[in-house]
């Protein structure tokens, strides 16, 4: 199923924020079927060094990921976008199933098909280990916070 997903192409920036917000919210799920609905069904990936075709693989992906990152919360931010493509950073919060605590900060490129399900997905991400007391990232962002930006450190 190939269910549009607007906004749609060409973005504008009140649209590219929107856009923005609804793969936040979504990835807040942790749901890996709601996720993989916002790509097209041949999607592809590179997250790391791990590439991904396909909804499918989408699923066991990210039910990988959130078996492996325990309390995943996540904030993602526009850096640019052109047409159909979007540049984001973002940054998340996880702990291991030894406790440890960490924050991923990572960069996107992501191209969207003119349904507006995103079609293309390149992720950079470094992993930094933090103590539980710095963490800052607590769940889905409030209605209040939508918009903050992300500090770089």
């Amino acid at each position: 199923m190939n269910e549009p997903r607007p906004p749609f192409p060409p973005f504008t920036e009140e649209t590219a924020l929107q856009k923005v917000q609804a793969a936040e919210d979504a990835w807040n799920t942790r749901d890996p079927q709601h996720v993989a609905m916002a790509y097209t069904p041949d999607s592809e990936w590179r997250n790391r060094d791990v590439f991904v075709t396909g909804r499918e693989e989408i699923v066991r992906f990210l039910t990988g990921k959130w078996e492996r990152e325990l309390d995943y919360a996540l904030r993602k931010s526009l850096w640019g976008f052109r047409g159909n493509r979007m540049a984001v950073r973002f940054q998340y919060e996880w702990h291991d199933a030894a406790g440890q605590w960490w924050r991923s900060y990572g960069n996107e490129l992501w191209q969207f098909s003119d349904e507006g399900l995103m079609e293309r997905r390149e992720a950079a991400i470094n992993d930094v280990r933090i103590k539980e007391a710095d963490r800052r990232i607590f769940g889905p962002r409030s209605a209040e916070d939508r918009g903050a930006e992300l500090p770089l450190q």
